[in-house]
């Protein structure tokens, strides 16, 4: 018996040739929808003129969207629309679905409010956070809603009809903060790609390297990369990924480390395969896909304890937990690898893109 595929638009200002946590999410999510009888249109930055950034080129700008974006929603007349990101075409979905009474869903990925304070160095969040909640306050003395760098995010996902995050403590955050319907959608990683090789190709060439330490991730300043650049540990650093430090980084820490670019499946793989710990510096991450795909190859995890990771890890566990990062990255040396791949376990695509589908509101 054929059943009648139900319509589902997803839309993301994030997308190739950017590689991170939420291309992921978004590819991962479009499989099992596919598997699950549904038919996915992707609205994405290459359908756009888009200009990069000026403080991160990496990514993308789209202009000019709604106009088609508008036509894609005429054309496809979804039964779902999810939107992913607070961008320019998450923005104008959210217009045209408000505008035409379409019910939607939203997820919450980025921590913007503490990713700007990473590029605007004079502090004029701050300021502004200031200025608003003076004039908050005038009219509401007893206000204590959400701060300026959360208003604009509260303003975007609470005209949804469930905003979505990955943790129960990252649910409680943002209601603390000023978002409602919250829903949990926890991720997942394809623990049958993300297995430790230890037949891997490039295992000849960090063989005399060990131990090898890792990040995984972009090189920007809000992932607090240079923080594992500076610690000072046995054998050799190994940077996956790329970003607009990359290159300022790479000059500075060509001694202490090995800069190998942004990898991806077999190859991504390959290179956990031969690793020893994932340091995890960042303190702004909601999340941190790439610590689960780590922990599924078999790599105990040294980061802070702060969102994200306290999420995934049980300190001494799987990994270590501590302000020391330094400490914490040398301890993992002594963990049981089998623990980190149970772990990694508990994360698949199939129960997360199941919530997923739980979790969305029919128009």
């Amino acid at each position: 018996m054929n059943l009648e595929k139900k319509k589902i638009i997803l839309c993301t200002d994030a997308w190739y040739p950017q590689v991170n946590g939420v291309v992921r999410c978004v590819e991962e999510t479009k499989e099992f929808l596919e598997k699950n009888n549904f038919h996915v249109t992707i609205i994405h930055p290459g359908l756009f003129y888009s200009v990069p950034m000026v403080f991160y080129p990496e990514i993308k700008f789209s202009l000019f969207c709604r106009v088609k974006i508008k036509n894609i929603i005429k054309k496809e007349k979804p039964d779902y629309t999810h939107i992913f990101t607070e961008g320019p075409i998450g923005v104008s979905t959210r217009s045209l679905c408000i505008k035409n009474g379409y019910k939607f869903t939203t997820s919450f990925h980025t921590n913007f409010s503490h990713y700007v304070r990473h590029y605007f160095h004079l502090q004029v969040l701050f300021f502004l956070e200031s200025i608003y909640l003076f004039f908050r306050r005038i009219g509401n003395p007893g206000y204590h809603g959400p701060m300026a760098g959360y208003a604009y995010l509260c303003w975007f996902h609470n005209a949804s009809n469930g905003t979505m995050v990955a943790t129960e403590s990252l649910k409680l955050e943002v209601q603390q903060r000023g978002f409602l319907h919250v829903l949990v959608w926890p991720i997942g990683v394809d623990t049958a790609l993300f297995e430790k090789n230890l037949e891997s190709p490039v295992k000849q060439k960090y063989h005399s390297s060990h131990p090898v330490f890792i990040y995984l991730g972009r090189v920007s300043r809000e992932k607090n990369v240079e923080a594992f650049l500076k610690l000072r540990l046995p054998g050799i650093k190994l940077i996956i990924g790329d970003g607009p430090l990359r290159n300022s980084l790479e000059g500075k820490y060509r001694k202490e480390a090995m800069f190998v670019g942004y990898k991806k499946g077999k190859e991504l793989v390959n290179l956990l395969s031969v690793g020893d710990v994932l340091v995890f510096p960042s303190k702004t991450d909601t999340f941190g896909l790439v610590i689960i795909e780590a922990l599924a190859c078999g790599l105990p995890v040294a980061a802070y304890n702060v969102m994200g990771p306290k999420d995934i890890i049980e300190n001494g566990v799987e990994g270590f937990l501590s302000d020391d990062l330094g400490k914490a990255a040398m301890k993992c040396l002594t963990i049981n690898r089998e623990n980190c791949r149970k772990k990694a376990s508990l994360f698949s695509w199939e129960v997360s893109a199941e919530r997923f589908m739980h979790n969305l509101v029919k128009n």
